[in-house]
């Protein structure tokens, strides 16, 4: 059985001014979300800005992700790092918490051959009982699994189930679903590519976009899963400007900025990451207004 089907919404973090993480924003983000539509919460991965989290922060957000959701819907725990002993104390931690799954970054930086990412992914596999997503984002990672790598993970470790392909490679996502032979689930990483990877056999994505318009993400992949492949892309499409204009400057900076426009929490970010340039505000503001969010 699959970790979820749908729209799973890479959480932003909410942050106080101070820059201390905000609980109370994130308990509601976290309603918001449910009351939408979305059919998982991803806490603590890239849009949560998890790289400048304390181990003691990352946790903590974790712990209280899984209380504020309270079982309504799976919460997969963001606990990559290139450093294979650190994203085994993350995971064998966020699985004491209760996780329902893990999201599993490459290495990044240091990066990995395909035999240092088989053992990497491996040796945290082996250290939970978790279903584990690997997350291929070599944009951001400088690392690509490749397709012949995560099918021998899928087919050889028993709780290596899915993955989260945001290498923007089509050709490369078909080639890895045909040797993979149905044994690992395929989510996208990418908003503009949901319909794409769907027809791929994809169970779903693992949305930024779905932070500010969830019930349309939700819909998108639902309706291509009932078999309503002109509604669901019907819906791709429209989404296609908000999705630049969320690009249009490193993620997760667009999204909580358009999160604080939305009023549903402040903006703040923690450095490097720093406030949007103002042409791209106007740019935001002006797709979300097309859209109807605001």
């Amino acid at each position: 059985m699959s970790i979820f089907e749908g729209s799973g919404v890479a959480l932003i973090t909410p942050f106080q001014e101070d820059g201390s993480v905000d609980f109370g924003k994130l308990k509601e983000l976290v309603d918001f979300q449910i009351e939408h539509g979305t059919d998982a919460i991803i806490i603590c991965g890239t849009t949560g800005e998890s790289s400048t989290l304390s181990h003691e922060e990352h946790l903590e957000c974790i712990e209280k992700c899984i209380a504020y959701t309270a079982g309504r819907v799976p919460v997969i725990a963001g606990t990559g790092s290139n450093c294979t002993e650190t994203a085994i104390y993350l995971s064998t931690e966020a699985q004491r918490y209760g996780a329902d799954a893990l999201l599993v970054v490459t290495p990044y930086y240091n990066k990995a051959t395909q035999k240092g990412l088989i053992a990497h992914y491996t040796a945290i596999a082996n250290a939970v009982e978790l279903p584990i997503i690997m997350y291929n984002v070599p944009s951001r990672t400088g690392c690509n699994i490749q397709p012949e790598t995560a099918a021998e993970l899928a087919r050889n470790v028993e709780n290596i189930v899915a993955i989260k392909e945001a290498s923007g490679n089509i050709a490369q996502v078909a080639k890895l679903m045909s040797l993979a032979d149905g044994c690992i689930d395929l989510y996208s990483g990418n908003d503009d590519q949901i319909v794409p990877i769907l027809s791929l056999g994809g169970k779903g994505v693992i949305s930024v976009t779905a932070n500010i318009i969830p019930q349309d993400t939700h819909m998108l992949v639902k309706r291509y899963l009932d078999g309503d492949t002109r509604g669901s892309l019907d819906l791709q499409l429209k989404a296609i400007d908000l999705c630049n204009a969320l690009f249009c400057e490193v993620n997760p900076i667009p999204v909580k900025k358009a999160a604080e426009l939305m009023g549903l929490c402040s903006g703040s970010l923690r450095m490097p990451l720093t406030e949007m340039e103002p042409q791209n505000v106007e740019r935001l503001k002006s797709a979300m207004t097309r859209y109807g969010i605001l």
